[in-house]
């Protein structure tokens, strides 16, 4: 942001000369040897050749089209257009291309099609494997580095003298002081491992004794085990996940067995 008073002198700003290679690329001039360097100059290479690997993947979906319609149709929803005459005016503005528009739609639902085809039928199976990163714990943390403090709190607590929360907030020395001890919710294996562990075998309200965690004190309280379900957004989670982790494999199988796989500018 310009500060009050503070102008540009155009004529300090060197022009753009006919061969420079922003104006070749404006003009569509630039040549596949140029335009392959700077995209290894500047890494982005490996995304290209992503989104080729995808479109290669993909080169065999058929998508109905009234199935692009319907998804045609979402979009301008959510773009505010509702009438004919809006989308008209939306036409018209400069970065509104409906053909691309239409493009993309159609790749994303072909790209949705292949993930189905290819992982739709292991997602339970992988479900099950990846449940412990998906179930999430909402719990409440205390610590400090002095062990008797420690446990002299957690007696307070529980005898009721002092709630969980009043006493993170007075004693707790890490970030979660501030909102009480509160954290959450969380996927289970975020916490320290060794305080996952006594989380998972917790009841809901239930305050553990103080623990050693290197140079630390801990005391804990679950306050909710959320437990994964195999539901849509679950479905999709891991879906993108196996989908993200072939493609890759692929990007780096294809770099590895590349002429030069040097100049991939990773």
């Amino acid at each position: 942001m310009l500060s009050a008073g503070l102008t540009i002198d155009h004529a300090d700003i060197p022009e753009s000369s006919d061969s420079s290679p922003v104006e070749q690329l404006c003009q569509g001039e630039m040549t596949a040897p140029v335009l392959t360097e700077l995209l290894k100059q500047y890494g982005l290479l490996p995304k290209l050749l992503q989104e080729m690997i995808v479109d290669q993947a993909i080169a065999s979906i058929h998508c109905d089209p009234q199935a692009i319609e319907a998804a045609l149709q979402q979009f301008y929803l959510s773009q505010g257009i509702t009438s004919p005459a809006e989308l008209e005016a939306a036409k018209k503005h400069p970065g509104f291309n409906l053909a691309q528009i239409q493009q993309q739609i159609e790749r994303n639902l072909r790209l949705d099609r292949f993930k189905q085809q290819t992982w739709g039928h292991r997602l339970e199976s992988h479900f099950l494997t990846l449940k412990p990163q998906l179930d999430q714990i909402t719990y409440s943390l205390l610590r400090l580095q002095d062990f008797a403090m420690a446990q002299e709190i957690f007696f307070r607590i529980q005898s009721g003298e002092q709630t969980f929360a009043e006493a993170a907030q007075e004693y707790s020395q890490g970030s979660e002081a501030q909102s009480g001890g509160l954290i959450g919710p969380t996927p289970i294996s975020q916490p320290h491992p060794t305080l996952a562990a006594r989380l998972k075998t917790a009841k809901p309200g239930q305050v553990l004794p103080p623990i050693k965690v290197g140079d630390w004190s801990v005391i804990l309280r679950l306050e909710e085990f959320i437990d994964a379900q195999f539901d849509e957004e679950a479905q999709q989670k891991i879906m993108d996940h196996l989908f993200q982790t072939w493609l890759q494999e692929v990007v780096t199988e294809r770099i590895a067995n590349s002429k030069v796989p040097q100049n991939w500018g990773i």
